[in-house]
């Protein structure tokens, strides 16, 4: 039994291994691909250049988008995951709880109104407010007097996003056209954030989130037999459940506040992990949250080579191509 549990353990470490060089390899890329191209062999010697236009564009352009870009698919793949784990439903994903609801109707309201020029930070800050008042709304109203009810929860979320969705469309008709311009380009969403309080913030965020809910490897891995046969190994799921549904709704409403709604990945990240690792969460929440950071990563040098000189936003990206590999995961489970 032990040989066997060690075996088991080189195996998890040997794919972890794998994803860590995947996203190095894939960190590279990010930073060689562009409008102006850089060989991996340059990039150190231009990295001490500083007054080499190369120097610039990686320092003020590149290495923040490659951060972004590992720090948000990161969150928002670790964050399927654990959702998926709770509500033990499939295709949960962080959106689905009205998060991005919630934040797109802060932006739409800071932009509507005219606020946005008060600082750069306010965008972000408004969808940040955004997504974490949809995240009490949807805890009180879901509470009742013996705990929290995913399923009340899971619905409730649903309906907030209709109501914030509706609400967006609603200011986005009473509004002048170049501010539809400006709502509709953010929900698409975009990782040209440079600024760096937010983007090193959302890194540290990003690897908090994985260090807690590592924490939690032995709940979640008992609630997939169900919050009652969890509770008769002892488990405090009510405390579980609410702890890591503050610690997902911070990182998915702190995503979209710094690089606007990006979806599909909280939804497709989580199965490709599972169908690589299995159903532990011991590794599955550090494949999650790699995995989320290469499928980013790529998805981001498609955006900015597939129209060149143009940029697409990464949204269509990860929609379109998020998409295929969800359909294309079905089939393989299925013949599987």
């Amino acid at each position: 039994m032990e040989l066997q549990a060690v075996k088991a353990l080189s195996i998890e470490a040997g794919k972890i291994l794998f994803l860590v060089t995947l996203l190095i390899m894939a960190s590279a890329l990010s930073l060689c691909t562009g409008e102006i191209s850089i060989t991996p062999d340059r990039v150190l010697f231009y990295l001490k250049e500083s007054g080499a236009m190369e120097y610039q564009v990686l320092h003020n352009i590149r290495i923040p988008r490659t951060i972004l870009a590992i720090a948000i698919g990161g969150s928002l793949g670790l964050s399927g995951v654990i959702l998926q784990g709770i509500y033990r439903n499939p295709l949960v994903e962080p959106y689905t709880l009205g998060i991005s609801g919630g934040a797109s109707l802060g932006i739409t309201f800071v932009i509507v109104t005219g606020l946005q020029s008060a600082g750069e930070l306010t965008l972000p800050l408004a969808g940040f407010t955004g997504a974490l008042i949809t995240v009490f709304l949807v805890y009180f109203l879901s509470y009742r007097r013996e705990g929290v009810s995913t399923n009340r929860m899971l619905l409730t979320g649903v309906m907030i996003s209709f109501i914030s969705s509706s609400a967006v469309m609603f200011l986005m008709s009473v509004t002048a056209i170049e501010n539809i311009h400006g709502i509709v380009f953010w929900t698409m969403g975009s990782l040209n954030e440079s600024n760096p309080l937010m983007v090193y913030g959302i890194l540290i965020l990003s690897l908090t989130g994985l260090t807690l809910s590592y924490l939690f490897t032995a709940p979640l891995n008992a609630l997939r037999l169900g919050e009652s046969s969890a509770r008769s190994l002892g488990i405090n799921t009510k405390a579980v459940i609410c702890i890591l549904f503050f610690i997902t709704s911070l990182l998915t409403g702190s995503s979209i506040a710094v690089a606007g709604v990006i979806g599909f990945v909280g939804l497709v990240i989580p199965h490709f992990a599972r169908l690589i690792s299995g159903t532990d969460y011991r590794s599955l929440l550090i494949i999650s949250f790699l995995s989320g950071g290469v499928f980013m990563l790529l998805c981001d040098i498609l955006a900015r080579t597939l129209v060149f000189p143009n940029e697409l936003p990464i949204g269509v990206i990860t929609g379109i191509f998020g998409g295929v590999t969800f359909i294309s995961l079905i089939w393989i489970k299925k013949r599987t």
